[in-house]
């Protein structure tokens, strides 16, 4: 695809459906918050201040604080670099991963095609947050392991999609003059096939990406993801859980509503990433 298309075809996507500027912002604002978040929290994630605990958004707290008077604000936006960087981290390593073993297992089949496809079904066999919970327990709750819990259990995703896309083009008629022109298998494979199916999994990617930032925060939400006080969404989310009946409501909204946020942000923009690499689409 050509710039120009690539530009076209982006400019039809956000004028026929508006909610993908929308992604497209919110994607923007939350890349800005991990980058600068640092930089702009008024407070120290970790500063606890006793005289201020439990306080109700106000000015000098625009989230309000939590139980050891930490200014919830600032640990939200501090947390933005953490949870992305785990969900960007795993969704990179399965893609990559994935996608090359699918790729491979589709264009030669046989025993590695089988080898491959029992292998996906083992880890599909398995409820997949609790695969991910096995795998953390066993290695330990770091933030490496949980990137490589969430990791493995998106492989099937790409795995699968790579295996029977290069399985269905290994045979057409660019591929066959391909190997006419004396082209060896992997740059056929990879130079020829693999770059043709990429937009698609491109996309999946970005469906993925609120799936993998919702299981490391569920991890760190049951006490198996990032060990406190570092300033994670779902560790806030589950120190906020205990206050909810005492009525303290901001203590697990503004953590909750920045997970709403940025899993809503990726649907969208995968979404909005469909139409365009869409070949129907107008260009």
């Amino acid at each position: 695809m050509s710039s120009s298309t690539l530009v076209s075809r982006t400019r039809y996507a956000v004028a026929e459906n508006k909610l993908t500027l929308l992604a497209a912002i919110l994607f923007a604002l939350l890349i800005f918050c991990a980058i600068f978040g640092q930089m702009l929290a008024p407070y120290g994630p970790l500063m606890t201040n006793e005289s201020a605990r439990m306080q109700p958004p106000s000015w000098a707290h625009l989230f309000g604080t939590d139980a050891l008077g930490r200014d919830i604000f600032s640990r939200v936006l501090i947390a933005t670099r953490l949870d992305l960087g785990m969900a960007i981290s795993a969704v990179v390593i399965s893609f990559v991963v994935g996608t090359g073993l699918g790729a491979i297992a589709g264009y030669w089949g046989g025993w590695v095609d089988a080898i491959f496809g029992r292998v996906m079904d083992t880890i599909m066999a398995f409820p997949l947050f609790v695969l991910a919970m096995g795998i953390v327990a066993a290695l330990g709750n770091n933030v490496t392991n949980i990137i490589i819990a969430t990791a493995v259990i998106n492989l099937p995703f790409y795995g699968r999609f790579a295996r029977a896309e290069v399985n269905v083009r290994r045979d057409l008629a660019y591929v066959e003059a391909a190997r006419m022109g004396g082209n060896g298998a992997i740059r056929i494979l990879y130079g020829h096939i693999v770059r043709n199916i990429l937009p698609t999994m491109l996309v999946q990617a970005s469906l993925n990406m609120g799936w993998a930032i919702l299981n490391a925060a569920g991890l760190s939400f049951i006490g198996l993801g990032v060990r406190p006080p570092t300033p994670e969404w779902g560790i806030m989310v589950s120190e906020g859980a205990s206050f909810i009946i005492s009525g303290e409501w901001w203590t697990f909204v503004f953590p909750g509503g920045a997970l709403v946020i940025a899993v809503f942000c990726f649907n969208l923009l995968g979404d909005g990433l469909r139409d365009i690499v869409d070949p129907r689409r107008r260009t």
